[in-house]
C-alpha cells in the first residue's frame, strides 16, 4: 500500500532574533519524501545562512540520487569547522520514507528523531560510523500508517532552562508530551503548533534559542473530489457529475450552480441550512452522498486565505479554532489541509456572469483563479492535484 508523509514544522526564533538559526527542506520525490532539520550555530543572519546551506545542499543531492556520504563530504568541504569551539558550523537531521513505508535516518549530532507508534515512544536502532571525518548516525527501519515522527532542534529539548525548568524539558519529557499528544491531535499541523506553543510556554514566551520541530505523520493516500462550475455545453453535465460521483473519496460541491447541476442529475434534493455560524459567509447544504456543500466565491475566497495562512506558518491555536468553525470555508479547509492527499478537481468552465470583473479579459473567471489559487497552495504542502476540465 502506497503512504502518505503528512509533514509541518514550526520555529520559534531566539528572543531578539528576526531570522531563525534552524531551516527545514521537505523535498518530494515520484516515490518518497525527504526531509531535513538543519541547525546553525549560534543564531541570528550567520546561523540562518548556515543552515539554509547545510539543508539545501542535502536535500539536492539527494534528489538527484547522491549518496548521504557524497552530501555529507560535500557540507564538510563547504563550511568548515568553527575554529574557536571546535563545532560544526551546522548540525542535521535527515529522514527519507520511501512511499512503500520504507524508511532511512541519518543524524549528526541534533537530538535523536522521536518514533512514536500507538501513543508509545519506539526505539530506534542507530548505528553509527565515520562519514568525512564525522560521527554520523545511521538508521533503517520501516513506518506504517498512523506513526507519528519528529526531527527537533537543541532548543526544544533545552526549552525552560533557567526559566521555567532548572535544566530545559529534555529529550525524555518532549517524547513522552509528544507521545500523549499524538492520542488527542490527529493531524501533523496540529502537533506541530501545539509542540511548539508548548515550547513557547517554557521559555516564557522568551525563546532562549531557536527551536523548530519537524512533525512528520503517517498516513494512506486519501483522495478529496472537488466540483465546481457548470461545463461549457449542458449536455456534459451527466458526464462531468457521473465522473466525479464514482471517483472514490470524500466529495465536495463548491457554488450554487453547480450544486443545482449535481442534485438535478442524481434526482436528489438541496437542503439548505439556516445555521449561520458567520454571517459574512453563506451557510452550508446539503445533498445525501455529498460530503460537503458550499456556496462558490466567497466560500472559495475564505478558504484559499485560511492554507495561505497555513502555508505562511501563521499558525497557533487560535489558527486550529478558526480551523474547527461550523461555516463553509472552514470545513473545506479543514478537509483539504488535513483529510486529502490527493485533489481531483472538477472544473466546468462556463464563466459566470456574477464572477466576473469587468476589468478582467473575459475568459478570467474569478473563480476560475481562486480554484488555480487553491491548487497551488495544496502542491505546496506536498498534496498531488488532478484537473479534469467540462
Amino acid at each position: 500500500m502506497k503512504m502518505h508523509v503528512d509533514a509541518a514544522y514550526r520555529s520559534l526564533n531566539k528572543h531578539g532574533e528576526e531570522l531563525c538559526g534552524d531551516k527545514v527542506k521537505i523535498t518530494r520525490t515520484e516515490n518518497s519524501t525527504i526531509a531535513v532539520l538543519a541547525d546553525g550555530l549560534g543564531s541570528g543572519v550567520k546561523a540562518n545562512i548556515l543552515s539554509t546551506l547545510t539543508s539545501s545542499i542535502i536535500s539536492t543531492m539527494l534528489d538527484e540520487g547522491a549518496t548521504v556520504e557524497q552530501a555529507v563530504e560535500t557540507i564538510t568541504n563547504t563550511l568548515p569547522v568553527c575554529n574557536v569551539r571546535k563545532l560544526a558550523y551546522s548540525t542535521f537531521s535527515i529522514l527519507q520514507i520511501q512511499d512503500n513505508g520504507d524508511a532511512y535516518l541519518v543524524e549528526f549530532d541534533n537530538p535523536p528523531c522521536i518514533f512514536i507508534r500507538n501513543g508509545e515512544v519506539q526505539e530506534l536502532d542507530m548505528e553509527y560510523r565515520q562519514m568525512a571525518g564525522k560521527n554520523i548516525g545511521e538508521c533503517r527501519f520501516t513506518v506504517r500508517p498512523g506513526d507519528v515522527l519528529a526531527l527537533i532542534s537543541d532548543g526544544i529539548v533545552y526549552a525552560g532552562v533557567g526559566q521555567a525548568l532548572n535544566f530545559g524539558w529534555n529529550w525524555d519529557n518532549v517524547s513522552s508530551w509528544l507521545a500523549r499528544a499524538t492520542l488527542k491531535e490527529n493531524s501533523a499541523p496540529r502537533l506541530a503548533a501545539s509542540l511548539s506553543q508548548a515550547v513557547s510556554e517554557l521559555y516564557l514566551d522568551r525563546p532562549g534559542d531557536d527551536s523548530t520541530d519537524l512533525i512528520i505523520r503517517i498516513t494512506p493516500r486519501s483522495v478529496v473530489n472537488m466540483l465546481s462550475g457548470p461545463p461549457v455545453n449542458k449536455e456534459d453535465d451527466p458526464k462531468m457529475v457521473h465522473d466525479y460521483i464514482t471517483s472514490p473519496g470524500k466529495h465536495i460541491v463548491a457554488g450554487g450552480t453547480s450544486a443545482n447541476i449535481v442534485a438535478r442529475v442524481l434526482n436528489r434534493k438541496i437542503e439548505t441550512s439556516l445555521n449561520y455560524t458567520d454571517p459574512s459567509l453563506p451557510p452550508v447544504g446539503k445533498i445525501a452522498g455529498i460530503d460537503l456543500v458550499t456556496e462558490g466565491v466567497l466560500t472559495l475566497s475564505r478558504t484559499v486565505q485560511l492554507l495561505k495562512d497555513y502555508v505562511g506558518h501563521e499558525t497557533d491555536s487560535f489558527y486550529f479554532h478558526k480551523l474547527d468553525e461550523e461555516n463553509g470555508a472552514a470545513m473545506m479547509a479543514k478537509m483539504l489541509l488535513e483529510n486529502c492527499t490527493t485533489l481531483r478537481l472538477f472544473v466546468g468552465k462556463a464563466i459566470n456572469p456574477a464572477h466576473q470583473n469587468p476589468g478582467l479579459p473575459s475568459d478570467l473567471s474569478i473563480k476560475m483563479n481562486l480554484l488555480d489559487e487553491l491548487c497551488s497552495l495544496l502542491e505546496k504542502m506536498g498534496k498531488r492535484v488532478e484537473r479534469l476540465y467540462y
